[in-house]
C-alpha cells in the first residue's frame, strides 16, 4: 500500500462517530500522524452488525453483554474476525485501537459490571488481532511505539489529550 506502514486504527479515534454513543473521539496523537502512517479505519462493533448509536456493552469473561442484558458475543466476535480480514488484506502488522472498550481494549477494561471498575484484560478484537501476529497499542502508546523506531515526536502538547 505504498512506502508508508500500514495500521489499523480505530475509528472513533479519527473522528467518526461510530462509538456506542453515537459519538467519537478523536485523537491528536493518532491524527498528528496520519502523514507516517497509512490508516484503515476500523470499528468492529460495526463490522459485527451493531448500530450506532447502541447499548454500552462490556467484556464479562468469555462473553461481552451490553447494559441491558442482551448477550453481543456474537457481534464483537464477528466484528473481531472482519477486522482481522482487513489487517490481512492490507498487510496492517500494526492496530492502535481505542483504550478500555469491550473490543478494542488492550492492557485493561471494564469489569463487566457497569460500575466504571477496570481490570486487567483484553477486547475481543484486540485479542483476536494480536492472535494473528498484529501489534496492538491503544492511543497512549502511539508515542512510546515512535520513539521506538525512531521517529520525532509530534508536539508535547499533544501527550495524553486521547483519553
Amino acid at each position: 500500500m505504498g512506502d508508508r506502514p500500514v495500521a489499523l486504527v480505530s475509528a472513533c479515534l479519527l473522528g467518526i462517530a461510530c462509538r456506542y454513543d453515537g459519538g467519537a473521539q478523536p485523537c491528536p496523537e493518532v491524527l498528528a500522524r496520519m502523514d507516517r502512517y497509512q490508516f484503515v479505519p476500523i470499528c468492529p462493533e460495526q463490522l459485527g452488525g451493531l448500530p450506532t448509536p447502541r447499548t454500552p456493552a462490556e467484556r464479562r469473561g468469555d462473553r461481552v453483554v451490553a447494559a441491558d442484558g442482551t448477550d453481543v458475543t456474537t457481534q464483537f466476535r464477528h466484528g473481531a474476525e472482519q477486522a482481522c480480514r482487513l489487517a490481512d488484506l492490507y498487510g496492517a502488522e500494526l492496530a492502535v485501537l481505542k483504550s478500555r472498550s469491550p473490543s478494542c481494549g488492550r492492557g485493561e477494561i471494564y469489569d463487566g459490571s457497569f460500575s466504571g471498575r477496570r481490570v486487567p484484560g483484553r477486547g475481543v478484537t484486540a485479542e483476536a488481532l494480536e492472535a494473528l501476529g498484529v501489534r496492538v497499542i491503544n492511543e497512549s502508546e502511539f508515542a512510546e511505539l515512535e520513539r521506538e523506531a525512531g521517529f520525532p515526536g509530534p508536539d508535547e502538547q499533544l501527550k495524553g489529550e486521547c483519553e
